[in-house]
């Protein structure tokens, strides 16, 4: 889901990467993705994405054992921006291998 649809209803966390810098806007990126290596090349070097990873990563790092603590068997992290392609898409699998390795979750 991307932001443009609404907020996803089942979300725990909703973090918004609409203020980072859109690959969409450089035509070489474009057509793809944030799975792909020149997308995320870009993205490696914007100082704001790699804050946004860190912030993102130490906040689930802090309260993520805390709902575990609670016995919740799961909890919804939404990372979105405006169509869902790119920042989303590289921001969501670096928090994601950040997080589930430090924390040592599967």
């Amino acid at each position: 889901m991307v932001i443009k649809d609404g907020l996803p209803p089942d979300a725990d966390f909703v973090f918004d990467m609409r203020c980072l810098q859109n690959p969409y806007w450089e035509p070489e990126l474009r057509n793809l993705n944030g799975h792909e290596q020149p997308v995320k090349d870009f993205l490696s070097t914007q100082p704001k994405a790699q804050d946004m990873i860190k912030d993102i990563a130490d906040f689930l790092e802090r309260w993520m054992p805390h709902y575990r603590d609670l016995e919740r068997t799961y909890l919804t992290v939404a990372i979105e921006c405006t169509g869902g392609q790119y920042r989303s898409v590289y921001i969501a699998e670096a928090v994601a291998k950040k997080t589930l390795e430090k924390l040592k979750f599967r």
